[in-house]
Protein backbone atom coordinates (compact mmCIF):
# COMPACT_ATOMS: atom_id res chain seq x y z
CA UNK A 1 0.00 0.00 0.00
CA UNK A 2 2.51 2.21 1.01
CA UNK A 3 4.68 1.86 -2.60
CA UNK A 4 0.68 2.51 -4.56
CA UNK A 5 0.95 5.68 -2.47
CA UNK A 6 4.71 6.57 -3.28
CA UNK A 7 3.49 5.72 -6.99
CA UNK A 8 0.42 8.24 -6.64
CA UNK A 9 2.39 10.42 -4.72
CA UNK A 10 5.03 11.01 -8.02
CA UNK A 11 2.32 11.19 -10.71
CA UNK A 12 0.27 13.50 -9.09
CA UNK A 13 3.31 15.81 -8.83
CA UNK A 14 3.92 15.35 -12.60
CA UNK A 15 0.36 15.94 -13.45
CA UNK A 16 0.36 19.13 -11.27
CA UNK A 17 4.07 20.39 -12.60
CA UNK A 18 2.76 19.66 -16.41
CA UNK A 19 -0.69 21.23 -16.04
CA UNK A 20 1.11 24.65 -14.05
CA UNK A 21 3.41 24.60 -16.49
CA UNK A 22 0.78 24.34 -19.79
CA UNK A 23 -1.05 27.34 -18.31
CA UNK A 24 1.80 29.24 -17.17
CA UNK A 25 3.24 29.46 -21.40
CA UNK A 26 -0.33 30.16 -21.85
CA UNK A 27 -0.93 33.50 -19.82
CA UNK A 28 2.72 34.49 -20.75
CA UNK A 29 1.81 33.97 -24.61
CA UNK A 30 -1.19 36.17 -24.34
CA UNK A 31 0.83 38.73 -22.07
CA UNK A 32 3.37 38.64 -24.87
CA UNK A 33 0.65 39.50 -27.50
CA UNK A 34 -0.30 42.58 -25.56
CA UNK A 35 2.03 45.13 -26.52
CA UNK A 36 3.96 47.39 -23.73
CA UNK A 37 3.97 51.29 -22.72
CA UNK A 38 6.87 52.97 -23.53
CA UNK A 39 8.23 54.85 -20.39
CA UNK A 40 10.72 57.88 -20.15
CA UNK A 41 13.59 56.30 -19.54
CA UNK A 42 13.66 53.82 -22.60
CA UNK A 43 11.95 51.62 -21.46
CA UNK A 44 8.55 49.72 -21.69
CA UNK A 45 5.78 48.83 -18.96
CA UNK A 46 4.08 45.64 -18.95
CA UNK A 47 0.31 46.02 -19.26
CA UNK A 48 -0.15 43.32 -16.13
CA UNK A 49 0.81 46.14 -14.16
CA UNK A 50 -1.72 48.27 -15.33
CA UNK A 51 -5.33 48.26 -14.75
CA UNK A 52 -8.14 47.74 -17.59
CA UNK A 53 -10.53 49.86 -18.18
CA UNK A 54 -13.63 48.37 -15.74
CA UNK A 55 -11.43 46.37 -13.99
CA UNK A 56 -11.37 47.27 -10.05
CA UNK A 57 -8.25 47.09 -7.77
CA UNK A 58 -9.71 43.78 -5.97
CA UNK A 59 -10.46 42.28 -9.04
CA UNK A 60 -6.48 43.32 -10.53
CA UNK A 61 -5.10 41.87 -7.40
CA UNK A 62 -7.30 38.11 -7.68
CA UNK A 63 -6.10 38.32 -11.07
CA UNK A 64 -2.49 38.84 -10.41
CA UNK A 65 -2.62 36.29 -7.21
CA UNK A 66 -4.41 33.84 -9.22
CA UNK A 67 -1.07 34.01 -12.06
CA UNK A 68 1.41 34.32 -9.02
CA UNK A 69 0.25 30.94 -7.38
CA UNK A 70 0.42 28.88 -10.45
CA UNK A 71 3.64 30.06 -11.82
CA UNK A 72 5.20 29.45 -8.74
CA UNK A 73 3.76 26.34 -8.65
CA UNK A 74 5.18 25.67 -12.23
CA UNK A 75 8.29 26.65 -10.92
CA UNK A 76 8.85 25.80 -7.40
CA UNK A 77 7.52 22.41 -7.58
CA UNK A 78 10.83 20.20 -8.94
CA UNK A 79 12.32 21.68 -5.52
CA UNK A 80 9.51 21.37 -3.42
CA UNK A 81 9.05 17.32 -4.51
CA UNK A 82 12.48 16.37 -3.07
CA UNK A 83 11.34 18.29 0.18
CA UNK A 84 8.12 16.30 0.23
CA UNK A 85 9.77 13.17 -0.01
CA UNK A 86 12.07 13.77 2.95
CA UNK A 87 8.65 14.34 5.04
CA UNK A 88 6.86 11.53 3.99
CA UNK A 89 10.11 9.47 5.03
CA UNK A 90 10.45 11.64 8.77
CA UNK A 91 7.26 11.06 9.89
CA UNK A 92 5.83 8.13 11.56
CA UNK A 93 4.46 5.37 10.04
CA UNK A 94 0.80 6.08 9.43
CA UNK A 95 -1.43 4.74 6.39
CA UNK A 96 -1.17 5.95 3.12
CA UNK A 97 -4.45 7.73 3.16
CA UNK A 98 -3.06 9.63 5.88
CA UNK A 99 0.29 10.18 4.00
CA UNK A 100 -1.24 11.53 1.39
CA UNK A 101 -3.58 13.88 3.18
CA UNK A 102 -0.62 15.45 5.21
CA UNK A 103 1.44 15.69 2.44
CA UNK A 104 -1.08 17.82 0.73
CA UNK A 105 -1.20 19.95 3.45
CA UNK A 106 2.75 20.76 4.12
CA UNK A 107 2.40 21.96 0.11
CA UNK A 108 -0.82 23.95 0.65
CA UNK A 109 0.98 25.54 3.62
CA UNK A 110 3.92 25.93 1.73
CA UNK A 111 2.27 28.00 -1.04
CA UNK A 112 0.66 30.13 1.22
CA UNK A 113 4.13 31.29 2.17
CA UNK A 114 4.34 32.57 -1.29
CA UNK A 115 0.81 33.58 -1.44
CA UNK A 116 1.67 35.87 1.39
CA UNK A 117 4.56 37.20 -1.19
CA UNK A 118 2.87 37.84 -4.12
CA UNK A 119 0.40 39.98 -2.24
CA UNK A 120 3.55 42.40 -1.03
CA UNK A 121 4.88 41.85 -4.90
CA UNK A 122 1.25 43.28 -6.20
CA UNK A 123 1.33 45.77 -3.41
CA UNK A 124 4.70 47.08 -4.32
CA UNK A 125 4.25 46.97 -7.88
CA UNK A 126 0.85 48.38 -8.63
CA UNK A 127 1.89 51.61 -6.45
CA UNK A 128 5.48 51.97 -8.31
CA UNK A 129 3.42 51.69 -11.25
CA UNK A 130 1.12 54.65 -10.44
CA UNK A 131 3.96 56.25 -9.42
CA UNK A 132 6.32 55.89 -12.64
CA UNK A 133 3.17 57.05 -14.73
CA UNK A 134 2.90 60.59 -12.76
CA UNK A 135 6.91 60.95 -12.52
CA UNK A 136 8.58 61.24 -15.32
CA UNK A 137 11.79 61.76 -13.33
CA UNK A 138 10.78 57.93 -11.74
CA UNK A 139 10.71 56.31 -14.82
CA UNK A 140 13.85 57.67 -15.74
CA UNK A 141 15.29 56.34 -12.75
CA UNK A 142 14.31 52.45 -13.78
CA UNK A 143 16.94 51.34 -15.82
CA UNK A 144 18.80 52.50 -13.80
CA UNK A 145 17.60 50.81 -10.44
CA UNK A 146 17.05 47.44 -12.19
CA UNK A 147 20.88 47.30 -12.53
CA UNK A 148 20.89 48.08 -8.43
CA UNK A 149 18.52 45.41 -8.10
CA UNK A 150 19.95 42.95 -9.67
CA UNK A 151 23.40 43.93 -8.84
CA UNK A 152 21.85 43.25 -4.67
CA UNK A 153 20.48 40.58 -6.19
CA UNK A 154 23.89 38.76 -7.24
CA UNK A 155 25.24 40.13 -3.64
CA UNK A 156 22.50 38.61 -1.82
CA UNK A 157 23.93 35.25 -3.07
CA UNK A 158 27.20 35.47 -1.15
CA UNK A 159 25.04 35.81 2.36
CA UNK A 160 25.40 33.83 5.30
CA UNK A 161 21.27 34.66 5.26
CA UNK A 162 21.39 32.92 2.00
CA UNK A 163 23.81 29.89 2.96
CA UNK A 164 21.35 29.29 6.50
CA UNK A 165 18.28 29.28 4.07
CA UNK A 166 19.61 27.29 1.57
CA UNK A 167 21.32 25.02 3.97
CA UNK A 168 17.58 24.70 5.82
CA UNK A 169 16.02 23.46 2.27
CA UNK A 170 18.74 20.80 1.30
CA UNK A 171 18.85 19.61 4.72
CA UNK A 172 19.02 15.60 3.70
CA UNK A 173 17.01 13.09 5.36
CA UNK A 174 19.13 11.72 8.21
CA UNK A 175 19.31 15.24 9.70
CA UNK A 176 15.19 15.78 9.47
CA UNK A 177 13.73 15.34 12.70
CA UNK A 178 11.00 13.09 13.60
CA UNK A 179 7.82 14.93 12.67
CA UNK A 180 4.26 14.60 14.26
CA UNK A 181 1.85 12.68 11.69
CA UNK A 182 -1.06 15.50 12.74
CA UNK A 183 -3.21 18.04 10.80
CA UNK A 184 -1.32 20.66 13.17
CA UNK A 185 2.67 19.66 12.04
CA UNK A 186 1.98 19.34 8.64
CA UNK A 187 0.77 22.96 7.89
CA UNK A 188 3.50 24.43 10.04
CA UNK A 189 5.62 22.61 8.44
CA UNK A 190 4.58 23.55 5.18
CA UNK A 191 4.98 27.11 6.27
CA UNK A 192 8.30 26.49 7.53
CA UNK A 193 9.38 24.91 4.12
CA UNK A 194 8.03 27.94 2.55
CA UNK A 195 9.28 30.51 4.38
CA UNK A 196 12.94 29.00 3.97
CA UNK A 197 12.24 28.93 0.29
CA UNK A 198 11.06 32.49 0.00
CA UNK A 199 14.20 33.82 2.21
CA UNK A 200 16.34 31.59 -0.02
CA UNK A 201 14.90 32.50 -3.38
CA UNK A 202 14.58 36.30 -2.25
CA UNK A 203 16.93 38.06 -4.17
CA UNK A 204 16.42 35.65 -7.22
CA UNK A 205 12.29 36.41 -7.14
CA UNK A 206 13.25 40.01 -7.17
CA UNK A 207 15.23 39.14 -10.39
CA UNK A 208 12.43 38.13 -11.97
CA UNK A 209 10.22 40.65 -10.37
CA UNK A 210 12.27 43.47 -12.26
CA UNK A 211 12.97 41.70 -15.25
CA UNK A 212 9.21 40.63 -16.04
CA UNK A 213 6.61 38.13 -13.92
CA UNK A 214 5.26 36.74 -17.16
CA UNK A 215 8.07 36.73 -18.99
CA UNK A 216 9.42 33.12 -20.06
CA UNK A 217 12.87 33.78 -20.57
CA UNK A 218 13.79 35.49 -17.25
CA UNK A 219 11.43 32.43 -15.79
CA UNK A 220 13.02 30.20 -17.43
CA UNK A 221 16.44 31.87 -15.94
CA UNK A 222 15.31 31.80 -12.27
CA UNK A 223 13.46 28.57 -12.35
CA UNK A 224 16.85 26.75 -13.57
CA UNK A 225 18.97 29.02 -11.24
CA UNK A 226 16.90 28.03 -8.36
CA UNK A 227 17.19 24.00 -9.29
CA UNK A 228 20.94 24.39 -9.83
CA UNK A 229 21.69 25.58 -6.19
CA UNK A 230 18.93 23.26 -4.44
CA UNK A 231 20.03 20.20 -5.92
CA UNK A 232 23.11 20.30 -7.23
CA UNK A 233 25.91 18.18 -5.32
CA UNK A 234 27.35 21.91 -4.22
CA UNK A 235 25.01 24.02 -3.88
CA UNK A 236 26.42 27.21 -2.06
CA UNK A 237 29.03 26.84 -4.75
CA UNK A 238 26.66 27.00 -6.91
CA UNK A 239 24.60 29.73 -5.86
CA UNK A 240 27.44 32.11 -5.47
CA UNK A 241 28.37 31.31 -9.25
CA UNK A 242 24.86 32.48 -9.93
CA UNK A 243 25.41 35.74 -7.70
CA UNK A 244 29.11 36.00 -9.61
CA UNK A 245 27.09 36.40 -13.23
CA UNK A 246 24.19 38.26 -11.60
CA UNK A 247 26.88 40.85 -10.38
CA UNK A 248 28.80 41.92 -13.74
CA UNK A 249 24.98 41.92 -15.35
CA UNK A 250 24.36 44.51 -13.17
CA UNK A 251 27.25 46.34 -12.80
CA UNK A 252 26.95 46.28 -16.83
CA UNK A 253 23.39 47.41 -16.79
CA UNK A 254 24.78 50.27 -14.47
CA UNK A 255 27.10 51.05 -16.34
CA UNK A 256 24.92 51.47 -19.57
CA UNK A 257 22.08 53.25 -17.98
CA UNK A 258 25.26 55.65 -16.40
CA UNK A 259 26.99 56.21 -20.21
CA UNK A 260 23.46 56.44 -22.28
Amino acid sequence: MLAASQRAFVGTSAALFAASTALTISWCNSMSAMPDMPMPGGWSMSMMWMRMPGQTWPGMATAFLGMWLVMMVAMMLPVLIPMLWRYRRAIPAASHRRIDALTALVVFGYFFAWSLFGVMAFLLGATLTSLEMQLPALSRAVPGTIGAIVLIAGMLQFSAWKAHHLACCRRTPDSCETLRADLRSAWRHGLRLGRHCVHCCFGLTMLLLVLGVMDLRAMALVAASICVERIAPHGLRAARCIGLVLVAAGLLQIAHTALA
